[in-house]
């Protein structure tokens, strides 16, 4: 049965249906070796050389990753940091990029940082607002618009339809940050994204045991992804690599690629390898071993973060609850439009008596975690403006809520026992 007349969830569970050809092993092994042998004829018959170039634990991860993105092809990072900023850095000096106001604040951080560094322009844009949005516009040096939807930790929803018609009008890239939807809710690559960046140490893995990155291109950037033909076994023989990449100076490198039609993916391929953001084997591995069960975790999050937020909403210690799911919520028509089946399980809620009332809510809880992160199997909490710092979009008063597996009910009992205890 070929696996594009498969559902997504299909598609998870089973890896793809891969099987190891020599043992007939259901699950893929963990290929630790860093290094490949030439045959006689100093040729890599096998399409493998150095394991930093090109593991053979990645493929059934990354094939997978493809398939549920509707991409051409995917890379896994060492971190969603590494795999975000591998975007950036494969532009040019003197580049131009949009990005939103309020997004992860790691890489905002280092847009505002850090970027300038490499020669980039960055314009910082409410991009759920489509006029400021184009008036951000630079003709001929906008390259990239970055979006994340929802966004963190305010849950703003953007258009990526719209955006990307914007983009490409510009002729730039989109890339968007979809670790929020989790490819379970929406695939950008189908709306006119060229590019879809997931943490996936959040809901891709979801058991925080993880850190890890993921990029796919969809066909604009790579036509002929080397992971497309997702029914091969994973051993086949097929060259994924350029060995001659291994070595080469990374200028002259840089200057191949860019003659080439897809050159932007060659490049984020390539600062993979050579800038050294690789995911190790048993990581690997493991994230593949979480995608399995992505789709009935993510979904069950869902359904309780809706429940939660529909409950939260008429708690009298709650000033605002932000949750794409809700009505009253400022981009629940774009949710509507671009999420299907949910919208995600994140959230954040705004508590009456400010900054130290909130901090006194998390203090309180008994069941949900106080930690960061998000998109694990079990419930967190935390005062985000605590740890973003100075300059963050994020109001004093709001705890970021990261809503796992549990039972509803249990959660939003002890976060009502929480708001009694705290807000008078």
């Amino acid at each position: 049965m070929s696996n594009q007349r498969l559902a997504p969830a299909t598609l998870a569970a089973q890896g793809l249906g891969m099987i190891e050809p020599v043992t007939k092993a259901v699950v893929q092994p963990i290929h630790v070796s860093t290094t490949f042998e030439r045959d006689a004829d100093n040729q890599y018959s096998a399409g493998r050389c150095y394991s930093r170039a090109d593991n053979p634990t990645f493929d059934q991860v990354e094939a997978t990753l493809a398939a549920l993105e509707q991409g051409t092809d995917a890379l896994v990072f060492a971190s969603g940091m590494a795999a975000a900023t591998a975007c950036f850095q494969a532009l040019g000096p003197g580049d131009h990029v949009i990005a939103p106001t309020v997004m992860y604040w790691a890489l905002r951080n280092w847009l505002t940082t850090f970027a300038s560094r490499w020669g980039l322009k960055v314009s910082l844009v409410d991009t759920t607002n489509l006029d400021e949005l184009r008036a951000a516009i630079r003709p001929n040096k906008t390259k990239l618009i970055w979006l994340e939807t929802p966004s963190n930790p305010l849950w703003h929803v953007t258009d990526i339809a719209a955006v990307a018609d914007i983009a490409h009008q510009a002729g730039a890239k989109l890339a968007v940050d979809s670790t929020v939807a989790a490819t379970v809710f929406t695939q950008p690559l189908t709306l006119g994204a060229d590019l879809v960046m997931h943490a996936a140490t959040k809901y891709l893995n979801g058991h925080s045991d993880l850190v890890a990155g993921a990029l796919i291109a969809g066909p604009t950037l790579c036509e002929s992804g080397h992971l497309l033909a997702v029914d091969r076994p994973p051993t086949s023989g097929l060259s994924t690599t350029n060995c001659s990449d291994v070595g080469v100076r990374p200028t002259d490198l840089f200057a191949r690629l860019a003659a080439e039609p897809d050159g932007y993916w060659k490049r984020i391929r390539t600062i993979r390898s050579q800038v050294g953001g690789v995911l190790g084997s048993f990581e690997a591995w493991l994230l593949m071993r979480g995608l399995r069960t992505l789709h009935p975790r993510v979904r069950w999050a869902a359904a309780s973060a809706q429940i939660l937020a529909e409950r939260l909403a008429e708690h009298p210690a709650i000033a605002e609850v932000l949750y794409p799911g809700l009505p009253s919520f400022a981009g629940y028509e774009v949710a509507c439009r671009q999420m299907r089946g949910g919208f995600g399980a994140m959230l954040s809620i705004r508590v009456n008596g400010g900054e130290l009332a909130a901090i006194a809510t998390a203090a309180k809880v008994q069941l949900w975690k106080r930690a960061t992160s998000l998109g694990g199997v079990e419930s967190l909490l935390e005062h985000r403006a605590s740890i973003e710092g100075l300059g963050s979009p994020c109001p004093t008063d709001l705890l970021r809520l990261s809503v796992g597996v549990e039972d509803a009910g249990d959660l939003f009992a002890d976060l009502d026992q929480a708001l009694r205890a705290s807000v008078k």
